[in-house]
């Protein structure tokens, strides 16, 4: 796979916490919201899994646990009379590794700040810009919107060890999605592509590249009367096949994973989201288990 044996094992160690971030499931992100609002969130989430690597590398017990703390803040905006948003999400986590490289155990313990996430995105048809007083005439119909994601390379990095919650590079990831609402249900279904930089500065002094992920996800939601609603959803991601110094590594991601999400409504302006998700299936990168918790905080544009 990679130039030497103990890169490589390390290597495909890190695919989970790269995969992990990628194979977000994330329902309600093309909803409309009054223009103004504010969000602001904590939460608290573990992944645990397993690494499968490529049939030609004799890496066996590929084990990681990922435990994130995540403060996160939100927009509501008007996007010339469309509904927008903003928001901004800072993790920190400890990451522990391990496995059996040619019958050889590595170790990884680290603790720090993951790569920062940045998005922007915008309803572009069936979702106006809406104060919160129009907003309560608002029904929802077909919503069409696009997003932009970016991850800047602020994470905990030292290019003299393998294995980091940070990945030294940059990180683009456009989405479209529709969104269909049938009375108490509503449909999603969003597609993806990650791009990434090279990390020029990879163990050695090497130059570490990975070509797009593609991710297709969906989602289907069933919101009840007293503001509960819970939903059932699925990823499909392909691609993300990594090089060394130009040297391919022969490790083309397949994985598949489903989940659900329970929200919570507390008050008018606090929220508990719930969620769990399964790896269903890993032709080569990452099969985990993960929950999450996020309490959630609404202020502004009227509340």
């Amino acid at each position: 796979m990679c130039m030497t044996h103990k890169s490589c094992a390390a290597a495909s160690l890190a695919l989970l916490a790269c995969t992990a971030a990628a194979e977000d499931l994330e329902p309600r992100s093309y909803s409309n919201t009054p223009v103004g609002i504010n969000f602001l969130l904590m939460g608290y989430s573990e992944l645990d899994g397993s690494v499968t690597a490529s049939p030609s590398v004799p890496l066996q017990d590929g084990k990681i646990k990922i435990k994130s703390a995540v403060v996160a803040f939100a927009r509501s905006l008007d996007v010339w009379g469309r509904s927008g948003k903003f928001d901004v999400v800072i993790p920190r986590a400890h990451l522990k590794g391990s496995a059996l490289f040619a019958g050889e155990p590595r170790e990884r313990d680290v603790t720090g700040l993951i790569d920062p996430r940045f998005r922007f995105s915008v309803n572009l048809y069936g979702a106006p810009a809406l104060s919160l007083a129009e907003f309560a005439d608002y029904r929802q119909d077909v919503i069409i919107g696009a997003s932009l994601a970016i991850t800047a390379p602020l994470g905990q990095y030292d290019p003299g060890r393998l294995v980091n919650l940070g990945n030294n590079r940059w990180s683009f990831k456009p989405e479209l999605g529709i969104s269909k609402r049938l009375g108490a249900v509503t449909l999603e279904l969003a597609a993806a592509a990650t791009y990434f930089t090279d990390n020029d500065d990879y163990f050695g002094n090497r130059t570490a590249s990975q070509d797009p992920l593609y991710q297709l996800q969906g989602h289907m939601i069933y919101a009840f009367t007293n503001g509960v609603w819970v939903s059932l959803d699925a990823t499909y991601l392909a691609g993300g096949s990594t090089s060394i110094n130009g040297v391919g590594n022969h490790d083309y991601q397949e994985n598949t994973r489903y989940g659900a999400t329970l929200t919570l409504p507390v008050n008018r302006n606090h929220s508990l989201k719930l969620s769990g998700s399964h790896g269903a299936y890993s032709r080569t990168g990452s099969e985990y288990d993960g929950f999450a918790i996020v309490w959630q905080y609404r202020f502004g544009g009227g509340l």
